[in-house]
């Protein structure tokens, strides 16, 4: 037996000898927090936490009235690192805090896909890639339950937007939905395992997702696998018996007497069968003795360590977006002057608004950070240049221009204040508050050798992309992220990390633009599958920075690529191969990625999409080999009529490099598959006969009830021209037969062609 197995069994005694009030009581939170006590049984209670980049365990209703934790990078910063084996050390970090405040459950991490760049909650999810995202959630589960803590992955499912966020319904098909809204959480559960599930305020095609058995059992428990429990998002519930019946386990916050009276009443009334209720529960306390067995009795964690990891982490998250004439690093023993100009350079923006807010063990500053690593701060200068809500002044900008003409180099550090990026609500636009674009401007038009540091947690437009030097996207990078800022720039640390979403050119070319956010509590997901560089690879579209992309100190190049077969079948795993080497004076990291491209699809397809990815260290000079395999998903797409993944027979590109728009390395392999035969039915549409291996018998048949004479073929007694009109007659009924579902013969023919006609057909075609 498993140890979960055991965890269960266990439970499944104890529900057995609870009363029904018991059971409807355990449903439910003890308060905000944790979960309720059976004191007869020595049923004890667990404690939850927010935690996606550092531990909020709350004492009060304000971000200063919780523990001082190690504040790590946001969850859009730690993806950049593209690096799964240093998330798993922040998860195991996490983990090693909570278990010295005592909390059981770490509420995160949250890998919704950033459907648009506008979502106010961007900066705590990881990607617009379904298979990033998975990959690096995955890691940082592993990493903070093999410390014995559980998490609680989030937001399930199909949550996209802050606006109107309880109510609004996420519309949209079901090949949108398995292609690239459920492959993270799926990753997520079947690699790693959660311990519990957060659902999602929306409803997900007019089910709301707390009640929404499609998703809770379906999907998560008998197709994926699930084991553990779902909990609610803090207020997430809408119809607690339906919830319960569909599989949410536990409702946060607690309602007291409310909902657990509603249990009761649909147990006694037959509407809700006790069997499932003890199914619930016993689902819910599995993981509660779980937690409890690896809870650590006064242990203390390491805060002094954990703040040199996350500088490490934040060092690995900052990306070099431009570095015209080498301009950066700086000379760390030099004589040039520095002007540091932007508030955030003393006052930084270092996590994003909203539950997940950490009250940080301690923080550091880039201005400080920097005259500890330039040697001192008759180098440095400094000016504000706008106030803490990006507003500034004439004053303001004499004053940058006067310190950005009197150095060497400027450093403007600039981003989005709290107020215009946060949880509960949608940016307007990718603009930064203009404040900070003013700043940028004045001091590049005095300063030829401007940097920018920006400060933010997702995408923003930059007007002033072409008239600056260097630009660093220093994300929201936690408590250590002054320092790391300053090790990027001086090059104590060699930038590594790379785009985990697109960052386009405007607001208007964003890939739901026409659609974000859904209003009158609609959310049509227009675009299907084509979000982020889907996108932008299918319009043809240059974005400002691509997906994947990053710069470096040093350079790589890639060669030798090598694939294990030429041809392969779809139940076989196919082998890549290929070089990487650092082509520079300096050691490096080298985030490599991996996208497969469909030549001939039979859907419409993104144009390629990231299936491997991994990140290589290299001194100057070295060259490692890099091996990736791929299987049958991997060239999958689901099929809507069949409702399952489908490999599609025919020629499959390998494409290799740095970022998805520079892919040095290509080959091709061909996949031997089945070909899908789709099911005929009365709504099949007559071409579909036509195509079809059984139906083409009868497709003459069928197409004659209409065209009947139209081809009685060549008239010699016919002139050209009446040919010709004969012959663009018979072209237009084709095309309109083709097109018409078969059960409307029925009716063209005025019965001559039967309803019984079209089963025997139908019988004989399957």
């Amino acid at each position: 037996m498993s140890q979960h197995s055991q965890y269960v069994a266990k439970a499944q005694t104890l529900v057995s000898q609870m009363t029904l009030e018991e059971k409807a009581r355990l449903l439910s939170g003890n308060g905000s927090w944790t979960t309720h006590q059976v004191e007869r049984l020595g049923i004890p209670s667990i404690f939850m936490a927010d935690g996606p980049h550092g531990l909020r365990k709350a004492l009060g209703p304000n971000t200063a009235d919780s523990v001082p934790a190690t504040c790590f990078p946001t969850a859009s910063a730690l993806a950049s690192s593209w690096n799964t084996e240093l998330i798993q050390q922040v998860g195991a970090a996490l983990a090693r805090e909570a278990q010295a405040n005592d909390v059981q459950l770490l509420l995160g991490p949250g890998i919704n896909m950033k459907r648009s760049p506008l979502g106010g909650r961007n900066f705590e999810y990881f990607s617009e890639d379904p298979l990033l995202a998975g990959q690096l959630s995955a890691a940082y589960i592993q990493g903070v339950q093999g410390e014995g803590v559980g998490t609680s992955l989030k937001h399930f499912a199909v949550n996209n937007q802050e606006f109107e966020r309880m109510v609004s319904d996420s519309i949209l098909d079901e090949r949108t939905m398995r292609e690239i809204y459920l492959p993270a959480f799926e990753i997520s559960i079947t690699q790693a395992q959660p311990w519990s599930v957060m659902c999602a305020y929306n409803k997900v095609n007019g089910v709301y997702a707390s009640e929404n058995p499609f998703l809770l059992e379906d999907i998560l428990r008998k197709e994926w696998g699930f084991e553990g429990f779902v909990v609610s998002d803090w207020g997430a519930v809408h119809d607690r018996a339906k919830g319960v019946q569909a599989g949410l386990n536990l409702e946060m916050p607690g309602s007291g007497e409310v909902n657990r009276k509603k249990i009761i009443e649909a147990v006694n009334a037959g509407e809700l069968p006790e069997k499932r209720l003890d199914e619930v529960v016993v689902s819910l306390l599995a993981v509660v003795f779980k937690a409890v067995e690896h809870r650590r009795t006064g242990f203390r964690a390491d805060l002094d360590q954990h703040h040199a990891l996350a500088r490490q982490v934040a060092g690995e998250s900052i990306i070099l977006l431009k570095n015209e004439d080498q301009l950066l690093p700086l000379e760390v023993g030099g004589k040039k002057k520095i002007a540091l100009i932007g508030a955030f350079a003393k006052e930084p923006r270092f996590q994003g608004a909203g539950s997940s807010q950490v009250n940080p063990a301690r923080l550091s500053n880039a201005h400080d950070e920097l005259v500890a690593l330039l040697g001192g701060s008759e180098r440095i200068g400094y000016a504000s240049g706008y106030d803490l809500e990006g507003v500034t002044s004439a004053q303001l900008l004499d004053e940058a221009r006067q310190q950005a003409k009197n150095a060497d180099v400027a450093i403007v550090f600039a981003g989005l204040p709290d107020s215009h990026e946060s949880e509960g609500f949608d940016r307007a636009t990718l603009d930064m508050p203009e404040g900070h674009n003013q700043l940028i401007e004045a001091v590049s038009q005095v300063q030829p050798n401007t940097v920018v540091v920006l400060m933010n947690g997702s995408a923003i437009t930059m007007p002033w992309v072409a008239k600056v030097k260097a630009i660093l996207e220093g994300w929201l990078t936690g408590q250590a992220g002054g320092g790391a800022i300053a090790d990027i720039l001086t090059g104590k640390v060699n930038p590594s990390a790379k785009l985990q979403e697109t960052f386009p050119v405007r607001t208007e070319d964003a890939p739901s633009a026409l659609e974000f956010p859904g209003l009158n509590q609609r959310a049509y997901y227009g675009e299907g599958v084509f979000i982020g560089y889907r996108y932008y690879d299918k319009k043809n579209l240059a974005p400002l920075f691509p997906f994947g992309f990053g710069l470096s100190y040093t350079t790589f190049a890639y060669s030798g690529l090598t694939l294990g077969a030429a041809s392969i079948r779809d139940t076989d795993s196919l082998t890549v191969q290929f070089k990487v080497k650092n082509t520079g004076k300096v050691a490096g990291k080298e985030a490599v990625q991996l996208y497969v491209r469909e030549d001939k699809p039979v859907v419409s397809r993104p144009e390629k999409e990231l299936k491997a990815f991994t990140k290589v260290a290299l001194q100057p000079g070295e060259e490692k080999t890099v091996s990736f395999t791929l299987k049958a998903r991997d060239f999958s797409y689901f099929d809507l009529g069949r409702r399952q993944w489908t490999v599609q027979p025919g020629r499959f590109d390998i494409l290799v490099g740095g970022s998805s728009r520079e892919l040095p390395l290509r080959q091709s392999v061909s996949v031997e598959a089945p070909v899908a035969v789709p099911v005929l039915t009365r709504e099949s549409l007559v071409k579909e006969f036509r195509d079809h291996p059984k139906g083409k018998e009868f497709y003459p048949r069928l197409a004659g009830i209409i065209m009947g004479g139209a081809a009685a073929g060549t008239d010699p007694k016919r002139t050209p021209q009446e040919e010709r009109a004969r012959k663009k007659a018979e072209m237009s009924t084709l095309v309109f037969v083709h097109d018409m579902p078969a059960y409307k013969l029925i009716n063209f023919s005025e019965g001559k062609f039967t309803e019984q006609m079209l089963n025997d057909i139908l019988a004989q075609v399957q």
